[in-house]
């Protein structure tokens, strides 16, 4: 089984560089691949990194 990291708010805030208040105005739109679970956001790494090679 491949472990697959989860990154939070910040983490991925930190990772794209960009404000906390940014990647909340993305999930709400729909335009950042997330889960959410137990009422917090997480992120797959590699579903980041290829959201980005897509833009």
């Amino acid at each position: 089984m491949q472990f697959q990291q989860l990154l939070t708010i910040d983490e991925v805030a930190g990772y794209l560089r960009v404000k906390r208040r940014t990647i909340y105005e993305w999930l709400k739109k729909g335009k950042i691949p997330a889960i959410k679970t137990v009422g917090q956001w997480r992120f797959k790494k590699e579903k980041i990194d290829a959201w980005l090679d897509g833009k």
